[in-house]
């Protein structure tokens, strides 16, 4: 198989015109041609000519003959494929538990259940249906459920985003999480397009689908069901107590989101080994995705061909990342505090991306120089600027905003942005929210992203905070075969556990760690 790189497509031309750049490529007959399939779609913006920019595999007749030529973007390609699982030879005298039905817990139990394993999943919140219900119950009402919430139930806090399926790493693991996302329902196209997503409203029926395979290949999920404590004997876990029962497992898969702070504590107290690890904190931004679009793509703006525009931005001010993160074009904001008395904010998109605002955090990185040395120092300061931000809302799950001008003090202005955030938002100064040097590094950072991309530049664009809970804040150690380094038998993934950052990653810490539990152990005592 051949793969030609930038094969490019005018906005007047079709994917119908493919076939024609390939022979055109190759410098080949259609004859020799025996199929092709996409493999990255992406948007070259960088020039004043915008183009649909593809790699393609290609299979041909005679792949010789066309090496041979030498022709530049053509390249053999070599497969990279996974060696096949094949049970292990010690006896697992219990089903598998998994602790959370996250991305990691999801894509965990799905690949155990389909090699016989039938998993018991525990998940403190409700399943996808009753979560959908608890959320509106709290937008409308500001009566906040805190085990059934943006951030708790099924699917984890991905559910509520944009389903972004980003992936900085080269893992042969990525393709396997878009395959099995596409087998239960996600668009064909994050098999291919560069920045992948499946929207807010089609992954809350993929989710569904992959917890009804699970359940018909004899796994069993138990929502609103909450794991009080681990069953730990010798330095080894035994188990999970949950609902006031205990449960006995040979495998206990922690697979906790980051905002499971009372599960880390508890966990912690029982001797199971943690760390402090930095992470960061921030607002979120909102522009009119009109703005957004005009910005990246200029005089081809709202051409029907095109999607919605997004960014990613970057900027180092004294030595710290300052960044944005999560752009949900075409989204809003929302309200993704799971504890009473706090205010928490996130973006998400549904799979059209057809809002009238654009919103992405602006985060800044923090360590303990910032909040202090301690395993739970860090959620400790998370905690302090949500209950701050719940504060100058007006104590009412109102939000703290301000518009960027007033922020960076200055006069800019530009056209007007309403705040999308559902319950409301309350107009601040949001340099009382944050620390002095966090406030200062954020504000460089602004100014530097006005030179990126013309849309910062209004200065009626909304700031709402706070962000807080875009990476876990504590990390439970384990070893290189994926097991707690202070408790056999547990095995901590995803992105509570402080190895992952996404849907794709945590979606592959969990394959991961399937596969080590395959690898070990059969499943003659799983039947």
């Amino acid at each position: 198989m051949l793969r030609l790189d930038q094969v490019k497509l005018s906005l007047q031309e079709s994917e119908n015109d493919l076939q024609k750049k390939i022979l055109k490529k190759l410098k080949i007959r259609a004859s020799d041609l025996q199929s092709f399939a996409l493999y990255r779609k992406n948007i070259d913006a960088r020039h004043h000519q915008l183009y649909f920019s593809y790699s393609i595999d290609v299979c041909v007749k005679d792949e010789k003959a066309i090496l041979a030529k030498k022709l530049t973007n053509v390249r053999k390609l070599e497969p990279k494929a996974q060696a096949p699982l094949h049970p292990g030879i010690v006896e697992l005298h219990t089903r598998p538990i998994i602790v959370g039905f996250g991305p990691a817990g999801m894509f965990c139990a799905l690949q155990l259940a389909q090699m016989g394993y039938r998993p018991r999943v525990f998940e403190r919140g409700s399943q996808v249906e009753k979560r959908i219900k608890d959320v509106d119950a709290f937008y409308q009402k500001g009566v906040l459920n805190e085990e059934s919430n943006i951030q708790f139930g099924e699917g984890g806090a991905g559910t509520f985003s944009d389903g972004k399926l980003t992936a900085r790493t080269k893992d042969v693991r990525v393709q396997r999480v878009y395959d099995m996302f596409v087998q239960h329902g996600a668009p064909n196209e994050i098999l291919y397009d560069a920045y992948p997503h499946i929207g807010s409203d089609i992954l809350v029926e993929v989710t569904k689908r992959m917890r009804e395979e699970i359940i018909a290949l004899g796994g069993s999920i138990h929502f609103d069901s909450k794991v009080e404590a681990l069953l730990i004997e010798a330095d080894v876990c035994k188990g999970i107590i949950v609902n006031k029962q205990e449960i006995y497992s040979d495998v206990v898969v922690l697979a906790l989101g980051n905002s499971s702070r009372d599960s880390f504590q508890a966990f912690h107290a029982q001797g199971v080994l943690m760390e402090s690890k930095p992470f960061a904190v921030g607002v979120r931004i909102e522009h009119t995705q009109k703005a957004i679009n005009e910005a990246l793509y200029h005089s081809y703006a709202g051409h029907d061909s095109l999607p919605q525009a997004s960014y990613r931005l970057t900027h180092n001010v004294e030595g710290t990342g300052v960044y944005t993160f999560c752009m949900c074009p075409g989204g809003q904001v929302v309200a993704a505090t799971s504890k009473e008395g706090h205010v928490v904010v996130n973006g998400m998109s549904n799979y059209a991306r057809d809002k009238e605002n654009a919103n992405a955090a602006i985060l800044v990185q923090v360590d303990e120089r910032d909040y202090g040395e301690g395993i739970f120092k860090g959620m400790e300061f998370q905690e302090k600027l949500e209950r701050l931000a719940y504060t100058l809302g007006g104590s009412n799950y109102k939000a703290p905003a301000q518009r960027v001008s007033e922020f960076l003090e200055d006069a800019s202005d530009g056209e007007m942005i309403e705040p999308s955030y559902p319950l409301g938002v309350t107009y601040t100064n949001l340099r009382k929210l944050l620390p002095a040097n966090i406030v200062y590094k954020m504000q460089e950072g602004i100014k530097a992203f006005q030179k990126k991309n013309a849309a910062f530049k209004n200065g009626n664009a909304i700031l709402t905070g706070v962000e807080t809970r875009s990476s876990s804040p504590i990390r439970i150690c384990r070893n290189e075969k994926m097991e707690s380094t202070s408790t056999a038998h547990l095995y901590p993934i995803g992105e509570g556990s402080g190895y992952a950052g996404g849907i794709t990653s945590s979606a592959i810490d969990g394959l991961k760690c399937a596969e080590v539990i395959i690898s070990k152990y059969n499943n003659e005592g799983c039947k």
